[in-house]
């Protein structure tokens, strides 16, 4: 079994993979950590303890005056707030005394096969047989707060979800002020933090500095998980590469206002600590009520950092994501909204649709302006009904013309959002999310709804619902496109107006639970001006989400690079978009804006019908490869072999089969220069196999072009790319 608890020592020790995860009942009942890393037998862990004769700045616990023992240096579990750990904190409850001191006390721990679930949140799930729950539970016998650390261990996987769950079991209500859902202790702090932040058209570009003696914070209070960081941190060995060193990678499965925070100590001791952001938030519980943290999971990696996403990638395609699509190879689609915007009618959506269908393209995706009156974004959102001036007789007819030219149909929407000129706004202007007494902020027209009422979610499932039985539709992009403000809820009390950011999170769970379960054949993408909102807890009901409103090919080897850290590149949605591109106004070749999207979920953002004859037999031969080679990448080991964050004239990737039979290899030149010499050197082959490239048709071991690489000097062009299949022949 995974988990093993050894009496004598009071230790748990969890093998996770090729990984072992260790912590012990201390002093006063604390949960002390001991270990994360590679796999250990020992049974008796307890000299890895942490201690330090300090001054009496760092007091003891009531009843241990004059011993070594202090929460100050101590490595821990779950530290709490107020009680002589004066570091970060992963838990903050205010009692019925007004104080935020809290103390957590080890009473009881049961070990069960099969992997815990979260009431109302996404969460990594697996069969009995293929994972085991470790659950210890902590008191503070002052509030009556109980706290159940959830630790989860997936057989096969070097990997270790947790969560926390807490319990009122006292006679008063309390207010958490801060709830983690893991803390990560360290005995050293030889570590570079590497983590993903960006901006709307440029998000998940790669940060990478040492720790430092200090407190650093990567968070959104937006809402949302937001383009300006996604909900990831590693921290690396000062060595550690994509392929060689030690990297900890830690994801939460979330996606609203979080906080991942590190801090480094006088005594060269690291911590980290992820959750939701503790700003503008808070939570009462009363007797007998519980509340969940969204969960968290933890990598371990002896393999570089790719080793870390390459645990991450497989993790989350198979035990996060769900339903039919999961695993399943995604439709080529071809989406009307940088061919038209919102200029389109009934016999342009044709007209694409009949030379996609001419193509080989698999599905037309009908974008934003289809419903109310909408012409522009400044009207309709909330009105979900087909706008029959645009779609003359309605949805239906459309749907069956465009499905007897052989495609499927897929249909855009903007659920939480509210336009001021809607019927829905007239009717319901109580339903925007704004504080009392505020006037709401608007961006891109339009107010957000509060999503934190039943009555709201209850509308929005009927009303796209009705949309989704009226006509096959087999896709649904849904679009976040601003973040929230004022954000507190009149449907709340004022004491309680804290929680509506956490409530809104929970609300759009609900209503996307219960709409996936609805429509289970019916392939969601996420989406929120492009990503964001790719995170794992989107991955739960959407398996592939709209990485960047920046198609443009260049850019996009950054982008999709920095999104393949921890998510999986079948999740990463790519297409081929018009030149000179709308975002950058770049010129770049055809068969490069192919070749970067085949890295992912493929598709085109243009107007078909303006293509020249040779572009539409490039958009044949595109098409081919997909059908080709998308089961390698959905399903193959991804290897980043050149980083566009690194160097500025080449990027480079690969994915490898998992018999390592075959392999698909993507170059790029971003930009050139004379005299240009590149050896690729390749990874993941087998060593002792013979391949033959789609290049050269030259036969190499996977030793020499692991080794040596491919020999890639040659003239190039800016913006030029090639991908090259290989064979195993021998």
């Amino acid at each position: 079994m995974p988990i093993y608890y050894n009496e004598q020592t009071k230790t748990f020790r969890l093998d996770a993979g090729k990984a072992s995860y260790a912590f012990c009942v201390g002093p006063c009942d604390t949960l002390i950590h001991l270990y994360f890393g590679p796999r250990i037998p020992d049974g008796d862990l307890s000299g890895l303890e942490f201690s330090l004769g300090l001054s009496s700045f760092s007091p003891n616990p009531p009843g241990m005056a004059g011993s070594r023992f202090t929460l100050d240096a101590a490595l821990q579990e779950y530290p709490a707030n107020g009680a002589g750990d004066y570091r970060l904190s992963a838990l903050a409850i205010r009692g019925e005394n007004g104080s935020s001191a809290t103390c957590l006390r080890y009473r009881s721990h049961e070990i069960r096969d099969g992997k815990y679930a979260l009431e109302g949140m996404p969460a990594v799930y697996a069969g009995e047989a293929a994972a085991q729950t470790l659950d210890v539970l902590l008191e503070d016998p002052l509030t009556g707060a109980e706290v159940h650390l959830l630790y989860g261990v997936i057989e096969g996987f070097d990997a270790i979800t947790r969560a926390a769950v807490i319990r009122n079991a006292g006679s008063a209500p309390f207010v958490i002020e801060k709830a983690a859902s893991a803390a990560l202790d360290f005995p050293r702090m030889d570590f570079d933090l590497v983590h993903l932040y960006g901006q709307w058209a440029q998000e998940r570009q790669l940060s990478r500095a040492p720790l430092t003696h200090d407190i650093r914070t990567i968070a959104s209070k937006r809402g949302s998980s937001s383009h300006n960081h996604t909900p990831f941190a590693a921290l690396a060995g000062k060595y550690t590469s994509e392929t060689h060193g030690e990297a900890y990678g830690m994801s939460l499965i979330y996606s609203g206002s979080f906080a991942i925070e590190t801090e480094c100590d006088a005594y060269d001791a690291a911590r980290a600590v992820l959750g939701i952001n503790p700003i503008d938030f808070e939570w009462i519980l009363a007797p007998g009520e519980r509340f969940s943290t969204p969960e968290a999971v933890l990598v371990y990696s002896g393999e570089g950092l790719g080793g870390m996403s390459r645990t991450f990638h497989k993790l989350y395609r198979r035990h996060l994501c769900r339903g039919e699509w999961k695993e399943k190879i995604r439709p080529i689609l071809v989406n009307n909204w940088e061919a038209t915007y919102f200029n389109f009618n009934e016999e342009k959506l044709l007209a694409i649709a009949k030379d996609a269908a001419e193509l080989g393209i698999e599905m037309l995706v009908m974008d934003d302006g289809w419903f109310g009156k909408r012409n522009d974004d400044k009207s309709s959102l909330g009105d979900w009904f087909v706008n029959e001036e645009k779609l003359k007789g309605g949805l239906k007819p459309l749907v069956e013309k465009v499905n007897a030219l052989g495609l499927q149909f897929g249909i855009w929407f903007e659920p939480e959002m509210i336009s001021p000129d809607s019927d829905l706004f007239r009717v319901h202007p109580d339903w925007v999310l704004c504080a009392p007494g505020r006037k709401p902020s608007i961006a891109r027209n339009q107010y957000v709804l509060d999503m934190t009422r039943k009555e709201v979610r209850d509308y929005l499932f009927d009303t796209i619902s009705g949309v989704l039985h009226s006509a096959n539709i087999a896709y649904v992009k849904w679009d976040f496109n601003r973040n929230l403000t004022e954000a507190a809820s009149p449907a709340l009390p004022p004491e309680r107006r804290k929680e509506t950011g956490h409530r809104y999170v929970l609300g759009l769970y609900e209503l996307l639970e219960r709409l996936t379960s609805a429509f289970p054949r019916v392939l969601f993408e996420g989406c929120s001006g492009g990503g964001g909102r790719f995170d794992p807890a989107m991955l739960y009901y959407s398996p592939q989400i709209w990485t960047s409103d920046d198609s443009d090919a260049i850019e996009r080897c950054r982008i999709q690079y920095g999104t393949s850290f921890v998510y999986p590149p079948s999740s990463i949605s790519a297409h081929v978009s018009a030149v000179p591109n709308h975002q950058t106004g770049r010129v770049t070749d055809f068969s490069t804006r192919g070749n970067v999207a085949m890295a992912g979920a493929f598709g085109y953002e243009l107007d078909l019908t303006k293509l020249t004859a040779e572009e539409k037999e490039l958009v044949k031969q595109q098409v081919a490869q997909y059908h080709a080679y998308a089961p390698l990448v959905q399903d193959g080991d991804f290897y980043r072999l050149i980083s566009p964050f690194e160097d500025e004239n080449r990027c480079a990737w690969m994915s490898v089969s998992p018999d390592r039979s075959e392999a698909l290899v993507t170059f790029v030149v971003p930009k050139t220069k004379v005299n240009f010499t590149s050896y690729l050197r390749l990874a993941g082959l087998d060593p002792d196999r013979f391949y033959e490239d789609s290049l050269t048709g030259a036969v190499r071991s996977g030793s020499l072009l692991m080794n040596a690489g491919l020999n890639l000097s040659r003239t190039w062009r800016d913006g030029e790319s090639v991908l090259i299949h290989l064979k195993a022949v021998q």
